[in-house]
């Protein structure tokens, strides 16, 4: 998703100097975001703030939840040091 993906895959690249988005990069990215997913619940009044009274509903891994939301403050902690070391790892 390139709302959720993108600019944490950029961030991580840009961090660690890469010259190449990679294979591992992207995978790395997707695993992160596959972890965050399941991760425990986190600020719920930041998404309460983006998406309204619904958003406590956004906050938990469930069966109409499957993904973080755009605005989940984790994903950028989560994706660009997983796509940082993927980077260093592959040598770009």
């Amino acid at each position: 998703n390139n709302v959720l993906c993108f600019p944490f895959l950029f961030r991580g690249a840009l961090d660690c100097g890469a010259t190449s988005i990679t294979f591992e990069m992207r995978k790395a990215c997707v695993d992160a975001v596959a972890r965050l997913a399941r991760a425990p619940a986190y600020d719920v009044d930041a998404v309460k703030k983006a998406y309204g009274e619904g958003g406590k509903a956004l906050s938990e891994f469930s069966r109409d939840n499957l993904i973080p939301t755009p605005f989940d403050p984790r994903l950028l902690v989560y994706i660009a040091p997983a796509v940082a070391r993927a980077a260093e790892a592959s040598g770009v």
